[in-house]
This record gives C-alpha cells, structure tokens and sequence, in this order.
C-alpha cells in the first residue's frame, strides 16, 4: 500500500517506520526539511508541500494528517480537499474534537473524498509497540 504521512513529529515519524517495515510505500511531508531528509534516507519518498504529496500517490490516494488539533489540521485537511479527487482518503490520527470531525466529514463527502478520524496513541513506545 502507498500512503502519505503530513507532520514527522515523534509519533507521525514513527508511524512512517512501523509502516516501512511492513512494506508500505510512505511519501512524507513536514515543514522541517530535516524532519523530510531524515525519513527519506529510511526509505521514504519526501515531497516538499502538500501538492507534491498528492502528485506523488497514486490514485485512490490515502493521506494521514498526525497534526495537532486546531488551525493547523484545519488547514492542512482544507488544502487537501483542493488537491483531492473522488475516491481518496484523508486519515485524521490527531486529536480533534470530534464534531470539527463530523463537520469535516460532511464537507469533505460532497466532494467525494473519504475522511477517517483516527485519533492515534501509542506517543513514542508506538514504534516498537504498536499504536
């Protein structure tokens, strides 16, 4: 399967290499190049904004958004819908309030893009543990 993680903190990291290790094809994006360029010396294809992100999956496109709740996943999820086409997955693993989901879901539907709210713990035994 090919997905995409947005953010490479600890956790969203972490996911990508559990992900990796089970054959998984990960494109990444974080504002941190670093945070890009560590995770494709690992294996992971890194792109430089969300638009690449798309340009590089594959369609039925799935993406994971491990931001935290608030402006950022608002945005974030907002430019995806722009980028998306019918028949992707948009995969929230942060913490958001869980109507913001709902809503999110709603207006997400009338464009055809699926929506998950996975709220994601594990925190950084995850890697070795499982999330």
């Amino acid at each position: 399967m090919q997905i995409a993680m947005i953010c490479l903190g600890r956790m969203g990291a972490n996911l990508v290499r559990r992900l990796m290790r089970n054959g998984h094809d990960c494109v990444v994006f974080d504002r941190d190049a670093d945070a890009r360029a560590t995770l494709a010396q690992e294996g992971a294809t890194a792109a430089g904004d969300l638009a690449e992100v798309v340009k590089l999956l594959e369609a039925p496109r799935t993406v994971w958004v491990m931001l935290p709740a608030g402006e950022a996943t608002e945005t974030a999820i907002s430019d995806l819908q722009q980028l998306m086409s019918a028949g992707d997955t948009i995969i929230d693993g942060g913490n958001t309030f869980w109507k913001d989901d709902i809503r999110r879901a709603k207006r997400l539907h009338e464009s055809g893009v699926h929506y998950v709210d996975v709220g994601t713990s594990g925190g950084v035994w995850g890697l070795e543990r499982g999330y």
